[in-house]
């Protein structure tokens, strides 16, 4: 039977400010990302989706952005060195095993955030940068990584195993890149269309960008963004059109 992971961006709240529907996405997600406190999260928190994680039997991973939480790290910081992004991605990773440490749980991947995702797709130096800082910390830890993005090529050159991943709630360019959250439509709400839409993804092994144009890629997991409005119901959707169509939801398997 085919099998697809989900994963969601968890513990993206700060202070009393909550963000997203932690405890009901966990239930839906077989691996969820923590905020690592730089764009958002903090200890009380990362602890407190550690312990929803744990409890559950989900996978953890250290989700590290941009030092940028007025912004939720969704603003590029340009002229950042490769060692300050090897460094700022290390700290971040850091931080979570610290707590999952303390929760009795552990930290199995890591995936870059918002815009240091976004610049790591299109820059080989920022790629390289966050693929080394995962390295330098602990080699075994999985590299998820935007499918036929520069991503795969840096995990490859570390010799990190990764997952690739496609995205349930982002349109698509043509050259494989996400669309843009300034453009309108980068964003998608409707939860029939995107559990038939992600179905189709893992059936075929493909994305179909806004223009139409079907790009082939490899996909491991599939991510529901938590702060998505409707979160909830696009994930109810998801797991309910994958399984009338046949694919178990299974944690994913690492590949070098």
């Amino acid at each position: 039977m085919t099998t697809i992971d989900l994963n969601c961006d968890l513990g993206e709240g700060f202070g009393v400010w909550e963000m997203g529907h932690d405890a009901a996405m966990i239930e839906l997600a077989t691996s969820v990302n923590i905020a690592c406190g730089f764009h958002a999260g903090d200890a009380d928190i990362m602890r407190h989706t550690v312990d929803l994680a744990k409890a559950r039997g989900v996978s953890i991973g250290a989700h590290p952005g941009y030092r940028d939480l007025h912004g939720f790290g969704r603003r590029p910081i340009p002229g950042l060195k490769s060692s300050e992004i090897e460094n700022l991605v290390a700290y971040q990773i850091g931080a979570l095993q610290a707590i999952a440490t303390a929760a009795g749980h552990k930290v199995t991947h890591v995936k870059a955030h918002g815009a240091l995702s976004n610049v790591a797709c299109e820059d080989d130096m920022t790629a390289k940068a966050i693929a080394n800082g995962i390295k330098a910390v602990d080699p075994n830890l999985v590299f998820m990584v935007l499918a036929n993005s520069r991503l795969v090529r840096a995990g490859e050159a570390a010799n990190l195993p990764m997952v690739h991943e496609v995205f349930a709630d982002r349109a698509y360019e043509d050259d494989g890149t996400l669309v843009s959250r300034r453009k309108p439509g980068a964003v998608l709400h409707d939860a029939g269309q995107i559990g038939q839409r992600v179905l189709r993804m893992v059936q075929d092994g493909a994305v179909v960008a806004a223009s139409g144009k079907v790009i082939k890629m490899r996909m491991d997991t599939v991510c529901i963004h938590g702060d998505t409005p409707g979160a909830v119901e696009i994930g109810r959707g998801v797991r309910q059109a994958l399984k009338d169509g046949g694919i178990d939801v299974a944690p994913f398997k690492t590949a070098k």
